[in-house]
């Protein structure tokens, strides 16, 4: 018996052990990933960024079919705006001086891009979704996307970066010794 004890006392203390080592040492999954990362393109920025909307939308997206209950998502989907000048259409004939006074034609603005931002958005619900939940998350983040779209044409994006391009121009000409400063858009 006391053989036993003292066999079933090592067992016990090597599970025991062991169990340590592999709690203290053994590693959980690990992922892996090789990228083949390549430069697509390189191309020359002259847009000027003068002025970012952020926007926040409450979806309700609904996939109504005949023969399934209704498939409904609930989005808070977060989306940035952004107003800019593209100074690469700026040419010299744009820019006339004249002794002290200076008169320069920017270009008119226009939306450099509305960008749906991911991170901040958030699904909050989603109903008899099943397998169909990645397709109706999807389709509703597009509709999202051209509703926001559609609001940032009627807000006045375009009137904002017109102000700020002139508070941007205007003390910067001055400080060129201008005193005299015309801006005007195309």
């Amino acid at each position: 018996m006391k053989k036993f004890l003292k066999t079933l006392l090592f067992i016990s203390i090597l599970i025991i052990v062991g169990w340590f080592l592999v709690v203290r040492y053994g590693s959980g999954p690990t992922s892996e990933s090789k990228h083949q990362l390549l430069i697509e393109r390189i191309e020359a920025m002259g847009k000027l960024e003068l002025v970012k909307y952020r926007f926040s939308d409450v979806l309700e997206h609904k996939n109504v079919t005949a023969y399934l209950p209704d498939a409904s998502v609930l989005l808070i989907v977060k989306a940035d705006a952004v107003g800019c000048i593209d100074l690469t259409k700026l040419s010299p004939r744009d820019i006339v001086v004249i002794r002290d006074s200076v008169s320069i034609r920017l270009p008119d603005p226009e939306i450099c891009y509305v960008k749906i931002d991911h991170q901040a958005s958030k699904v909050y619900d989603t109903k008899m979704a099943f397998f169909r939940e990645a397709t109706l998350v999807d389709e509703a983040f597009k509709s999202a996307e051209k509703e926001i779209y559609k609001e940032v044409r009627n807000s006045d994006i375009l009137r904002q970066t017109k102000d700020n391009a002139i508070h941007v121009f205007r003390p910067l000409l001055e400080g060129l010794g201008f005193p005299k400063i015309n801006i005007s858009f195309e």
